[in-house]
């Protein structure tokens, strides 16, 4: 078993230190900070990551979100702190977006006014597509 990092120091220096709850506790010999390295509970995927950060980007709720990609709300309030994401100000945008089969996708490009006067990004959400389109505001 290799010697794991102290998570305070990052001194590879560590002896075992009894175990807790089943899990192996390690003390470093240069801070003696106690510290275990299995991580509990399930890892989310960067795809569904990333995801979540193109919807709330172009301003789609967070439950929303949740809906859409099935992960939990507030793991996409984490997210959005943890990489300090940030809606443009002022925008003058407002986005909508439709959920398509790829039948239904290729429908909705062979008419030309669905493609003419807005913005659009087409991105793959599991075997479906995410289309969003923007348009200015009219004033």
């Amino acid at each position: 078993m290799a010697t794991p990092k102290c998570p305070k120091c990052s001194n590879t220096n560590a002896v075992r230190n009894g175990v807790l709850n089943g899990r192996q506790r390690f003390r470093c010999k240069q801070c003696h900070y106690n510290f275990t390295v299995e991580k509990a509970g399930k890892s989310i995927s960067s795809y569904y990551v990333i995801k979540a950060l193109q919807l709330y980007i172009e301003g789609v709720s967070y439950r929303e979100i949740e809906r859409l990609l099935g992960v939990s709300h507030v793991s996409v309030m984490n997210w959005v702190k943890k990489y300090q994401i940030k809606v443009p100000e002022n925008n003058n945008y407002h986005p909508t977006y439709k959920i398509l089969s790829n039948k239904e996708l290729a429908e909705y490009f062979s008419k030309p006014e669905n493609v003419s006067g807005a913005g659009m990004i087409v991105t793959e959400l599991g075997d479906k597509f995410m289309l969003i389109k923007w348009e200015r505001f009219r004033e």
